[in-house]
């Protein structure tokens, strides 16, 4: 993606979902490869996961691996300050506001559908998880790199 890091790029970011088995690794995978590797970017969930072959399916189609990771909790998580929390479901959310109550770490909601409950045939299902990643690859571009200004 062509453009310039905005100058307000956090340090350390963590996208949080529910399990961390599809919302915040793809949006980990996607930030890492868009932004400086400066920029320290980890995923976990609220809740215990278990790896979904959707997601390793999508992310290849983009070039992007999850090599041998597997979902984690923010229990298991080795650092645990981080300048910017992003959340991607409800429940996320509410964890990480009551995980930073007393903590000076920023906190944004990015709504962001679930592609699990996709039925129908697997291409049916991988729109679902393409359309996932797609929203989070503008997301993140929109929040975290500027297009391109002509001098």
């Amino acid at each position: 993606m062509a453009g310039l890091i905005l100058a307000t790029l956090p340090r350390s970011i963590l996208f949080l979902c529910g399990m961390n088995a599809v919302r915040s690794p793809m949006a980990e995978q996607l930030a890492r490869r868009m932004l400086p590797a400066t920029t320290f970017v980890a995923s976990a969930g609220v809740r215990a996961g278990e790896r979904d072959p959707f997601v390793d399916a999508v992310l290849a189609e983009d070039g992007l691996t999850l090599g041998e990771r597997h979902p984690r909790t923010l229990d298991e998580l080795e650092d645990d300050y981080f300048d910017l929390i992003v959340t991607l479901a409800p429940e996320a959310h509410h964890a990480a506001l009551e995980l930073t109550r007393s903590l000076a770490v920023e906190v944004e909601y990015w709504p962001t559908p679930d592609p699990t409950g996709a039925g129908g045939m697997r291409e049916q299902i991988m729109a679902s998880y393409r359309d996932v990643r797609e929203r989070l690859k503008a997301r993140i571009g929109r929040r975290f790199v500027a297009p391109d200004h002509p001098d």
